[in-house]
């Protein structure tokens, strides 16, 4: 099988890991347009009614009608999800039901406006998120989007229409759309309808087609819509001709492709290719075939130069190896459904073109129905030939000397025993030493090794010997094989070397890699990531790194950085974040710069920087790994910023329900006693009694929100002394006043003491005896108790009531938790203040409900610690 035929190891195991990951996820499919009003809604629903009657199970997570009665028409006989509201500055908002959809789990889910912006406090900042995770469990989703919308094309549209796009959809959304459906209008509809309301009502109306409702604005975002369709049609295409393996090129659409290298031509070539491109309004891609000779210094400049000029000019760039480039740039040509190659005409004589084959003539035997631009370089811009010193030069002269080492103990080996053996078999030991010789060493010492050992054969073995003579026509004839068989086979062993030092390169690559990717994966946070990272840079680069991330006023170094940049790269890279380029050493921007600083770009978005010191100019392949840690650092960070989002969300959820729950209690519990006393006070003569009720539940009240205050700023701090836990729990029950026969407390005595607050300890038997007199059943005693288990004091106070619902036995230890059938009046503060005051001691508090009995039992355990001495004892 020709290298064109065969399977490319890396595309199988990427369309394995497609497939893996389609079986597994749900289908995305977008109904796209221009613009707002060209009917996406409308043919979603009708897609979506569609496979209701094929039998599939459909739920309308979140459509937007807009008050279009045709739109809500379609709506009817689909199961619809209630939107639960969220309070956001005392707006109520609506938004999708994230969690029931996927607890209903239906076969197919509608998400209207992909790229909406959720309300703060859901778990995700954008709905593009939501449906990200509606496909990973499973869940098809019908979605609709507008081409200003997509994140690449936001900043053209803006230039076009003068509005600002302010959300937005990754690319990388709109890539793993399995299928996108272009709904489209012409200028003239779509500004008829508008016309006819059916877009904007009112004032709205007018001012939409003086301003973005343009036609001229229409015609290029209907271009642009149509581009974007076509592209994701021209990716697909090109999935399905790689994985059934069709030779292709189909001329569907222009597809250029320009192959570039060291040489002072590439940059011509490449300028050319965007030139042609543009006119032809086709996608271009720049390759770079690696072989497995290594570059020089200076060419790896230029090559680094050359690839950041095509990124620059919107080409994709794909660099593979191959040991024969002719070879390996049709099989890209192939993958990637090229229909033009261009590539350089050579200039002058090739007096050795024997050696090599010819790559221009060999693609256009073999390109079949690809065409091929030859484009004439010019003399100034034509490479200079390295000379035979130049090359000599480059080569270290140690190799050499081994080289003439090698040769020397062979030739010592074989005048030992040439008279044991014939003298053709000298031959065998000198073409065995260009053999070894050819895989350690490179090409011009086991030329040196093969033309030497020739010759010495000549002198010292073959007939007549010390002489250059050869008297047989069989000998001179196999001396004249052995040389060309020396040379041919030292030339196979220097390339087999040549390839294993570059197939050793690219296993370092994917190593590191590799290594990246687990790190970073096994890390919580960036503190933890950051110096793994830096570690990795040091070892496969030799250079420090250091990490410059978003801040308020624009960047900020992270403090796990490995050395501290100079005002001049703080600048550089602030450049580098702003612009979203590369830029500082090795780049065409302000090169002279000690780093080199790479953006690090997650989507759209700029999470920071990565500022790289080398110690000397990177070559292509260090450039393209440091491309691929940024690209996985930036990823990391992207996760990091949208689970830290996630948080804040559900703390600003949480916090804004506290914050309602203790608004509404401390409102009813304020406003029920102050009311009560005011009746009191009108009548004529005040009710004493209803006075002090009053005063003692609003006192109550205020001393729960004062000690729920101390405790969370830990300004209440125990103030322990040894105490008898029998005389604790009895003061308990005298301050809870619940009158004579409502507790039943045992006699408790030889308990040892405990080193705790005395009060604070009464204050929670208090809230406990409160609580349980409160849901205790009417006639029944609240048995109270204390006894020691192991190493520590029990309080165990049970009642007779209805008991804990399931669940219920740690939500009632939660702020203003108020159970089921709880009589009106209390914040919910009471037991949480408990729990805190035991905690306070090393204890713990445990609600529970009772064995053989009705009712719920909660106890209070606290570590008896130390045994207590006397004075006496102390001194003794």
């Amino acid at each position: 099988m020709s290298e064109p035929e065969r399977p490319d190891p890396d595309a199988l195991l990427a369309q394995l890991k497609r497939e893996e990951a389609k079986s597994s996820r749900g289908k995305l499919k977008i109904f796209f347009g221009m613009s707002p009003g060209v009917g996406k809604t409308y043919a979603m629903l009708q897609a979506a009614r569609q496979k209701q009657a094929e039998g599939c199970e459909v739920v309308v997570g979140i459509v937007e009608t807009h008050g279009r009665k045709e739109t809500e028409a379609l709506r009817e006989g689909m199961p619809i999800m209630p939107r639960p509201q969220i309070e956001y500055r005392g707006t109520t908002l609506t938004e999708m039901d994230l969690d029931a959809i996927l607890t209903w789990h239906p076969d197919l889910a509608i998400v209207d406006e992909l790229a909406h912006t959720n309300a703060p406090g859901s778990r995700h900042p954008k709905r593009y998120q939501d449906v990200l995770e509606l496909l990973d469990a499973g869940i098809n989703v019908y979605t609709t989007l507008n081409v200003q919308h997509v994140g690449s094309r936001s900043d053209t549209v803006r230039q076009i229409t003068g509005t600002p796009v302010s959300e937005t959809v990754p690319d990388s959304v709109v890539d793993l759309a399995d299928e996108i459906v272009l709904v489209d209008l012409t200028p003239e509809q779509l500004l008829s309808r508008l016309a006819e309301g059916k877009v904007y009502l009112g004032e709205r109306a007018e001012w939409a087609a003086k301003n973005f409702f343009r036609e001229s604005n229409l015609t290029a975002l209907r271009e642009m819509a149509l581009r974007v369709v076509a592209e994701h049609v021209d990716r697909d295409l090109r999935e399905i001709m790689s994985e059934q393996r069709i030779p292709g090129p189909w001329k569907s659409a222009d597809r250029l492709l320009v192959a570039v290298s060291a040489s002072p031509y590439s940059e011509r070539l490449i300028r050319y290719t965007r030139r042609l491109a543009s006119s032809m309004e086709a996608s271009w891609i720049v390759a770079n075939i690696e072989g497995p000779k290594p570059l020089s210094q200076d060419e790896q400049t230029r090559l680094t130069r050359y690839i950041a000029l095509a990124r620059q000019l919107g080409a994709e760039v794909i660099s593979t190896p191959g040991p024969d480039v002719a070879e390996t740039l049709l099989r890209v040509a192939r993958e990637n459904n090229v229909t033009q190659i261009v590539i350089g005409k050579p200039l002058g004589i090739r007096w050795f073109a024997f050696w090599k084959r010819d790559v221009l003539q060999w693609l256009m035997r073999h390109s079949g129905n690809i065409d091929i631009h030859m484009i004439p370089s010019d003399e100034g811009a034509q490479p200079k030939r390295e000379s035979l010193e130049e090359r000599l030069a480059r080569t270290p002269w140690q190799e050499f000397g081994i080289a003439l080492g090698i040769v020397g103990g062979v030739t010592g080996f074989s005048l030992l025993i040439v008279g044991f053996i014939d003298y053709r078999a000298v031959a065998l030991f000198y073409l065995f030493a260009v053999v070894i010789a050819g895989m350690r060493l490179r090409r011009w010492p086991t030329f040196v090794l093969a033309a030497l050992s020739a010759l010495l054969w000549n002198f010292l073995f073959i007939p007549p010997r010390f002489t250059f003579y050869i008297s047989k026509l069989e000998d001179f004839m196999m001396f004249g094989a052995y040389f060309v068989i020396a040379v041919v086979i030292g030339h196979l062993a220097t390339q087999l070397h040549e390839r294993e030092l570059a197939e050793r390169r690219r296993e370092e690559r994917a190593m590191a890699l590799y290594r990246l990717t687990r790190e970073l994966a096994a890390s919580r946070d960036l503190g933890q990531a950051l110096p793994k990272v830096f570690q990795l840079i040091r070892d496969f680069f030799q250079a420090d790194a250091a990490v410059w991330l978003r801040d308020e006023n624009g960047l900020k170094q992270h403090p796990a950085s490995a050395f501290m940049p100079s005002k001049k790269d703080e600048s550089v890279a602030m450049w580098a974040f702003q612009k979203k380029q590369p830029a500082g050493k090795s780049t065409d921007t302000l090169p002279d710069s000690e780093c080199l600083h790479l953006p690090l770009v997650a989507g759209d978005r700029a999470e920071g920087v990565l500022s790289v010191r080398l110690r000397t100019l990177p070559t292509l392949e260090q450039r393209e790994l440091l491309d691929a840690f940024g690209a996985q650092l930036a990823l990391f960070l992207n996760k990091e910023r949208a689970l830290e989002e996630s948080r804040a969300a559900q703390i600003s959820n949480q916090s804004q329900k506290l914050q309602k729950a203790l608004f509404d209690s401390v409102s009813h519990e304020l406003k029920t006693p102050l009311a009560a006393m005011a009746v009191a006070l009108q009548q004529p003569e005040p009710n004493r009694a209803e006075l002090k009720h009053a005063v003692e539940r609003l006192t109550r009240t205020v001393d729960h929100l004062l000690d729920a205050t101390r405790l969370e700023s830990g300004l209440l701090q125990p103030v322990r002394e040894w105490c008898d836990p029998a005389e604790v729990l009895r003061e308990a029950v005298a301050h809870a006043r619940l009158g004579d026969g409502v507790v039943k407390l045992p006699l408790v005595k030889d308990l040892p003491m405990i080193f705790v607050d005395a009060g604070l300890i009464e204050q929670a038997l208090v809230t406990l005896l409160s609580n349980g007199a409160a849901h205790n059943a009417k006639g029944a005693p609240i048995e109270v108790t204390a006894a020691r288990d192991d190493e520590k004091i029990v309080f165990s106070v049970a009642d007779h009531g209805p008991g804990l619902a399931p669940g219920e036995e740690s939500k009632v230890f939660e702020k203003f938790y108020r159970g089921a059938g709880t009589a009106p009046g209390g914040l919910g503060l009471g037991l949480t203040i408990a729990r805190q005051l035991i905690e306070a001691h090393g204890g713990e508090i445990v609600a529970q409900n009772r064995e053989n009995a009705p009712g719920a039992r909660f106890s209070i355990r606290i570590p008896i610690g130390k045994t207590m001495r006397l004075p006496s004892e102390a001194t003794a």
